[in-house]
């Protein structure tokens, strides 16, 4: 296994911002999955799902664990938050490193990214009951992919930094 902190959960989360601020905090260097594949493909997230469609997207974030797995060692990776969704990527999760599953509450999901049109699965008529439908189905896949679970919803940005640098500090 690599020593890489691994950063899951449901988008608005905070994957990114706590991921960033981990990064600083442990100095380590961080990598953003979304970003890596955006890079790769020359084209947004938002833009792959409408032309290549989400499976073509899923297989693409796969595709990235393999090459991470190969080419990084010590550094935070925070994870598109479909990725988790794919049973083949739940191994290569573990093999990358320690998992921490940032969990949030619908309610404050939807406080975060109730003006973000960014998100493709959101862009529907009731954005709340589909964050509720989502979470429903992905809580349960991410807790099992976890490591670590660190509820994030009221907590500062300190606060979830040093709980996740607790957690996953070596024996």
């Amino acid at each position: 296994m690599k020593n890489n902190i691994i950063l899951i959960g449901f988008m608005g989360s905070g994957k990114t911002s706590v991921g960033i601020r981990l990064s600083y905090f442990l100095k380590q260097t961080m990598i953003d999955t979304d970003k890596w594949i955006e890079r790769c493909q020359q084209m947004s997230v938002s833009d792959l799902f409408a032309l290549k469609g989400e499976e073509a997207f899923r297989a693409m974030e796969t595709d990235c664990l393999k090459e991470l797995i190969r080419t990084v060692d010590q550094q935070i990776i925070s994870v598109g938050g479909g990725l988790p969704m794919r049973e083949e990527n739940h191994g290569l999760l573990k093999i990358l490193g320690k998992v921490v599953y940032l969990r949030v509450t619908p309610e404050v999901v939807y406080k975060r990214l109730k003006s973000d049109t960014t998100r493709p699965l959101l862009q529907v008529e009731n954005p709340m009951e589909r964050i509720r439908e989502l979470l429903g189905v992905r809580a349960p896949v991410y807790e099992a992919c976890a490591d670590v679970v660190v509820d994030v919803s009221d907590k500062t940005f300190e606060q979830i930094i040093k709980e996740i640098a607790r957690a996953v500090k070596p024996a």
